[in-house]
């Protein structure tokens, strides 16, 4: 006989189509299948929607099982709608023959959709370009600070800067990053494109920290940069990078000022010469420290090099 009394502790319908950034908000109006040729994409949507393994994948679950998890939409005036959280899944739903795709309606102001778009994407994209996080938080912090004006006076220099900085703090604390990192990466959208894709490629391209220096060199000069960086096949190290400021900040920067500069041996081209501990260890005493071999080699290379340049002037 069947327990009456048996409960069964089955997920909410909402539970299962929507993340708790969603269930948090209230401003859910209903869910639907909508065409996808109504739906727009956000405007100036940060994130990269690739066709890569990654797309491959997704068009393969969508051919298997549908999609899933519903995006995001929010109704515009012109009754279509704009894309909040889905791009990746409306793409791969066209790819896959679908017409239409079920969507989370939800009203919001354009700041709302602007902080749900970006905290939906960080928090389910596996990993995130350079370029991608640039716009992404600067999109927020941009729609946070126009949030705390509304209906202020904010012009006070002190106040802004107080509020850029506290803005930074907490998107720094929802992404496990320092308000300085963050700052750092809103920067990076001062780039022009080719060194911000630079900056992408990381390991090949070019580093955060030298990136954020060139940022704030002027739009014509960092077009010449990308040149020489092309030309030279490297990039600049961030001592460089701080030099090609200063340069461009007193008027200084040329294009051949910049050639001098790019064209100089960094620390990790220079050719180095190594040799094991152990080849050397036993032609010198065993109480020697490694300060002593170190200072006995020196003196010998001194007396080396003195009897071959006499050596080479008999020779002339």
């Amino acid at each position: 006989m069947k327990d009456k009394n048996l409960k069964m502790n089955l997920p909410s319908l909402d539970n299962l189509f929507t993340t708790q950034v969603e269930r948090d908000n209230p401003k859910i109006i209903q869910m639907s299948e909508l065409p996808l040729n109504i739906i727009k994409d956000f405007p100036n949507h940060p994130f990269k929607v690739l066709d890569d393994e990654h797309m491959d994948d997704l068009v393969e679950s969508i051919n298997a099982r549908g999609v899933i998890m519903p995006a995001i939409v929010r109704k515009e005036d012109d009754g279509s709608y704009c894309m909040i959280a889905g791009h990746r899944r409306k793409h791969a739903a066209h790819l896959a023959g679908l017409e239409k795709i079920p969507c989370i309606i939800m009203q919001l102001t354009d700041d709302e959709a602007t902080i749900l778009m970006v905290d939906t994407n960080l928090n389910q994209r596996l990993s995130l370009l350079a370029s991608e996080k640039a716009f992404a938080y600067k999109m927020k912090l941009d729609a946070i600070k126009h949030q705390g004006k509304k209906g202020e006076d904010t012009s006070r220099p002190l106040v802004e800067k107080l509020e850029k900085i506290l803005s930074a703090e907490l998107v720094g604390q929802e992404v496990g990053e320092s308000a300085r990192t963050i700052q750092r990466y809103v920067r990076l959208t001062e780039l022009i494109p080719e060194l911000l894709e630079l900056v992408d490629k990381e390991k090949e391209g070019m580093a955060i920290r030298p990136a954020v220096e060139i940022s704030y060199i002027s739009k014509e000069n960092q077009k010449l940069l990308y040149e020489s960086f092309k030309y030279n096949e490297a990039t600049a190290t961030l001592g460089q990078a701080k030099l090609l400021r200063k340069l461009d900040e007193n008027k200084e920067l040329t294009a051949e000022r910049i050639e001098e500069i790019m064209q100089e041996e960094k620390p990790n081209q220079k050719e180095q010469f190594k040799t094991s501990y152990d080849k050397i260890r036993h032609y010198f005493p065993s109480d020697y420290s490694n300060e002593q071999i170190d200072n006995k080699i020196m003196e010998l290379l001194e007396i080396f090099c003195k009897e071959w340049k006499q050596k080479a002037t008999k020779i002339r």
